[in-house]
């Protein structure tokens, strides 16, 4: 549920604008309203799939707290970037914001969210679970309160698998590559797509931390200028000159992916659990035959999740309110609940222990199984692109030279040397 972050040129323009103005406390217009005080509330495109169900939650927490009222603002999603962007430098953002560690780790990077770490009590952060937590801090600071999860599993197309003589879905990278060889051979297809266009998803950057590389050290210079890193590059430049790939994968996004699965021209899909009902809607003979699998990591056992999260601004003229509401949301039984509605997984460790997530029924639906397949990877499951400034830069140099080594334009070594330099002199 990452989105791109395609706002770089109207962030540098907003960027010295956003320090002045958080520097100098620039507020937005006052939340209170006679003896009550109001807390606006920022969501991305929850509307009208939800809208029965915040409004409930909402009115539950004005009953239990009548010297606060909550105005709701649901924003589309490909506005929700720019929009916060403009709002935080005009100081008119919302006072409790939904938004994902990645494009908020950027703003705190500028000192635009209030630091929760003294805020929250210890007892309380304890109920969230800790790696998830982790993704809402940059340094020393937390910067959000987690909310909810997705994390992806492997979806797999039987017929295509029985097809090549293979009994078992791949679990590693390693084991994929046999598989996308086994099946190119024995099908003509190919087993899966994963994009290497700089502007989509980070599953490549993911790849590298699940294969033991990491991305930057502790003082942010690159750590993939290692054999081991160089064994990643060589990894999808061979898939990708073998003829393992779709020759798309350097000019297309994620979409394609999910296209070619749904044609019955890929083996494989790693994706959500809830994008079953949409493959059994768009292409019901390939649901039929389609099974779920935990995610495919490397040796290092890690698998991925996106994080959604609260922030608020530091600017807001409602803190404890805005905090008070935002702990509401997410503490464990509206997780719990808002989960089970929105098919997702919740952040807090009792509402992820709930029969909902760890039994199955005996009739149990295929969106079911994967979503049990989804919840029993949280323990190894970490948000695996750290929360840092210039992130998206980082994927930008990674793919550029990537795909100059897999369309033959620079060795691995060159390619893997020139993405370092570049990082450390950017």
């Amino acid at each position: 549920m990452i989105k791109r972050w395609k706002q770089f040129g109207l962030f540098a323009l907003l960027g010295l604008m956003l320090s002045w103005l958080v520097s100098c406390g620039g507020g937005q217009p006052t939340g209170s309203n006679g003896d009550r005080q109001t807390v606006e509330f920022w969501t991305m495109q929850l509307q009208p799939t939800f809208t029965d169900y915040f409004n409930d939650l909402i009115a539950d927490f004005e009953a239990e707290n009548p010297d606060i009222q909550v105005r709701w603002v649901d924003v589309p999603w490909g506005d929700m970037q720019s929009r916060v962007l403009t709002a935080i430098s005009a100081g008119t953002a919302g006072d409790v914001i939904n938004l994902n560690p990645d494009f908020a780790s950027q703003l705190a990077s500028r000192n635009a969210w209030m630091t929760l770490d003294e805020p929250v009590p210890d007892e309380v952060k304890a109920t969230y679970l800790e790696g998830i937590w982790q993704a809402s801090t940059l340094g020393d600071e937390t910067f959000g309160l987690p909310w909810y999860l997705t994390t992806r599993v492997t979806l797999y197309n039987q017929e295509i698998f029985e097809q090549a003589g293979i009994s078992e879905p791949p679990a590693t990278y390693a084991e994929l590559a046999e598989a996308a060889r086994q099946i190119k051979d024995a099908t003509g297809k190919y087993t899966f797509f994963l994009s290497f266009v700089p502007e989509d998803a980070a599953d490549v950057m993911q790849s590298f931390i699940q294969m033991g590389v990491p991305l930057v050290d502790e003082e942010g210079q690159a750590a993939f200028d290692t054999p081991a890193g160089r064994e990643v590059f060589q990894y999808w430049t061979d898939l990708y000159q073998d003829e393992l790939l779709p020759r798309e994968v350097l000019t297309q996004g994620h979409r394609r992916a999910v296209e070619l699965y749904q044609a019955g021209e890929t083996a494989v899909l790693q994706t959500g659990p809830e994008f079953l009902n949409t493959i059994a809607t768009n292409a019901p003979s390939i649901a039929e035959v389609t099974a779920s699998a935990p995610q495919i990591t490397g040796d290092s056992g890690l698998k991925n999740v996106a994080v959604m999260n609260l922030v608020i601004p530091r600017s807001t003229d409602v803190p404890d309110a805005a905090l008070k509401f935002a702990l509401y949301v997410t503490n464990e039984d509206n997780q719990l609940s808002f989960a089970k509605e929105a098919n997702v997984l919740p952040s807090t460790v009792a509402s992820l222990e709930d029969p909902h997530f760890t039994d199955l029924p005996e009739e149990a639906t295929p969106v079911e199984v994967a979503r049990s397949v989804s919840a029993t990877q949280m323990p190894s499951a970490e948000v695996l692109i750290p929360a840092m400034e210039d992130i998206k830069e980082l994927q930008r140099i990674l793919y550029d030279n990537l795909q100059a080594a897999m369309l033959g334009q620079k060795s691995v070594d060159a390619a893997v040397s020139d993405a370092a330099t570049e990082w450390n002199q950017r």
